[in-house]
């Protein structure tokens, strides 16, 4: 099985816990956009359901494949939430935010009731920290972010653009610093130390957030709980 096909597999799971009537978080990265993409099938089949984007691009796919959208002013509360993850580790604590959305996902899975991570074998770590921190900062505030972030040992690097013409700027107009801290072995005191420092928006911690990760393998999709 390519990674491809287990993105897919997990994204078919995916739809199979949405309902007719529920409100659905939608995120943003390949497999969430996978799941997008077989949700609005669904949609087209006649499932009836609202949704809440995390990004730009996933609520411009919802749009063009027939998935009504509402927002938090009509809608506090999610029934589910579904997105991906760079890294999935013990106790389903999650790094996100390659693609760089990490804090409309975070919003948004704050306001779910169930979050489930899609996710291929590869994602799954025994420790978070292979795959860099993303640090989303005001951008007045990034060299003293940049220098604090040094401070802590966390190697910041500012993310480019995808074109490598400048910075890489978030849906909010923010900038990333990608953190290459190796393995955390303590992500909730990691977490606290980087949302201390004035100019930091969110970093890519999600921690006791996801209630189910849908995992794709050779032996088909498991599930993992916190």
């Amino acid at each position: 099985m390519t990674q491809n096909e287990a993105k897919l597999l997990v994204a078919k799971r995916a739809v199979g816990f949405i309902s007719d009537g529920m409100k659905v978080g939608l995120g943003t990265g390949s497999t969430a956009t996978l799941f997008i993409r077989e949700l609005g099938k669904a949609v087209q089949a006649g499932l009836r359901i609202e949704a809440i984007a995390t990004s730009d691009a996933s609520s411009t796919l919802a749009k063009d494949l027939g998935i009504p959208l509402t927002n938090f002013d009509d809608t506090l509360l999610l029934d589910v939430n579904v997105d991906g993850a760079d890294e999935v580790g013990q106790g389903l604590a999650l790094i996100k935010g390659g693609h760089g959305a990490h804090l409309r996902e975070k919003i948004v899975a704050s306001a779910a009731q169930q979050f489930i991570v899609v996710a291929d074998e590869t994602k799954v770590v025994e420790k978070l920290g292979k795959f860099p921190l993303p640090v989303e900062v005001i951008q007045l505030a990034l060299p003293l972010v940049t220098r604090q972030l040094k401070d802590l040992g966390l190697n910041p690097v500012l993310r480019p653009a995808r074109n490598r013409t400048g910075p890489w700027i978030t849906d909010e107009g923010n900038v990333i610093l990608d953190c290459h801290c190796g393995v955390i072995e303590k992500p909730e005191e990691m977490a606290a130390e980087i949302r201390n420092i004035v100019g930091v928006v969110e970093h890519g911690l999600f921690l006791g957030m996801a209630t189910l990760a849908l995992v794709a393998g050779e032996d088909g999709v498991r599930e993992l709980r916190p």
